[in-house]
């Protein structure tokens, strides 16, 4: 199982931006599916997460700026960045939770996509 992202780069303050990542591989089903960033010096930390039912959960840092989504396949996950700061500035990373494959049950994460957003 493989996570791609894409999107991400840089952008003025208050752009926006869309992150979409992709699992791929024999999947049989994924829980939820979200997006960490971290910072430089930072831990990293949850954006925001989606169940495979739909039900969303943000960080109060981004709640009403970024919104995720899934795909209708269930192995797709976007996010959506508006009115973006210079502290969003961070690398991106997909996560899906407990992914049920050929391989068993694992938690995958991207390789991390570069936002930048430049005051």
């Amino acid at each position: 199982v493989q996570l791609v992202e894409s999107g991400g780069g840089l952008v003025q303050a208050g752009g926006s931006l869309g992150l979409s990542c992709a699992a791929s591989g024999i999947i049989f089903s994924i829980n939820a599916m979200g997006w960490y960033r971290q910072a430089p010096g930072k831990q990293r930390e949850l954006v925001a997460v989606i169940s495979r039912t739909g039900t969303t959960n943000y960080a109060d840092s981004v709640k009403g700026r970024f919104t995720i989504s899934r795909g209708d396949a269930k192995n797709t996950v976007y996010l959506q960045m508006n009115s973006l700061k210079p502290e969003d500035t961070a690398v991106y990373y997909c996560n899906a939770d407990r992914v049920v494959s050929t391989s068993g049950i694992q938690d995958y994460w991207g390789q991390g996509t570069q936002v930048t957003v430049s005051s």
